[in-house]
């Protein structure tokens, strides 16, 4: 052995050259996180333009059954409703994109493509919650303008109390979902399986958190169990950034949702770290 790779060896290296990127890989970062991106928006219109669709339908046919006039906590009721259509939509959508990119790969053999890449369990995270919450906050802007849109034609126009809230929970929610769906992707074997979690687990945490109706119109013990669910901070959070009105204080819901995100970045991560029905 030459005193090079004498060298070389004593300092952790071989012969053939050097670890270029460092302590993190940020061109297979964000190649992975393009990767992501770009499979969704190659069917734009599938998974951007399409959840505008039963938006539109919940938004015509809940004003319909309620009327447009009747008042939630003191707002119209179809500005109450819309923000919560807009983060369902949000949420649904980053589930999808995670959850299908890894059962895409595992079913097609691909997953390997993504695996034999030098990156880390927390950068293949990152990357993969990255493209969710890409798609996430893309599908709930695109639905907030349809929204708006028709609101306007109803006399209730639809406005922006508190952007941060905006901002940090349309985030918030999009990571969150992004996260849950990397879980779920992991432990499908297949789509049915998949289907099932979005049916028993991801639908009712929706649709029972305050999105079509005031959570403080719920009798006990069905009022207590809702602040025990993370999405209905996520809503009521969302909801108060565009109409100003609150169920649970804003700050409770922040910091609800910021400790439930960084339980699942951590869950994730152990998860693709033991590389449990990843690796053969």
């Amino acid at each position: 052995m030459t005193a090079s790779l004498q060298h070389a060896a004593a300092h952790g290296r071989t012969g053939f050259g050097r670890q270029r990127f460092g302590a993190v890989n940020w061109i297979g970062l964000l190649t992975l996180t393009q990767r992501e991106i770009r499979r969704f928006m190659k069917v734009s219109f599938q998974t951007i333009f399409a959840p505008l669709v039963s938006t539109a339908l919940f938004l015509v046919v809940f004003m319909q059954a309620f009327g447009a006039s009747r008042a939630v906590h003191g707002v119209p009721y179809a500005e109450f409703l819309a923000p919560g259509l807009v983060m369902m939509a949000v949420l649904s959508n980053a589930f999808a994109n995670s959850s299908s990119s890894l059962m895409i790969g595992k079913v097609q053999g691909s997953i390997v493509d993504v695996l034999m890449p030098p990156l880390s369990p927390s950068e293949l995270g990152v990357a993969l919650s990255l493209g969710a919450a890409a798609r996430g906050v893309l599908v709930g802007m695109v639905a907030a303008l349809a929204c708006a849109l028709f609101m306007a034609f109803s006399d209730t126009p639809m406005r922006v109390a508190e952007p941060w809230a905006v901002a940090y929970f349309m985030l918030a929610g999009s990571f969150m979902f992004g996260f849950l769906g990397i879980i779920g992707g992991v432990w499908a074997n297949k789509f049915d399986e998949l289907a099932a979690a979005t049916n028993f687990v991801i639908t009712p945490l929706t649709f029972l958190s305050g999105t079509f109706y005031a959570v403080t119109t719920l009798p006990e013990p069905f009022l207590t169990f809702s602040h025990f669910n993370p999405v209905f901070y996520l809503i009521d959070g969302f909801r108060f950034g565009f109409t100003g009105v609150f169920e649970a204080p804003p700050m409770r819901g922040l910091l609800a949702t910021l400790s439930v995100n960084i339980a699942l970045a951590l869950a994730c991560r152990q998860l693709l770290k033991s590389g449990y029905k990843l690796k053969s």
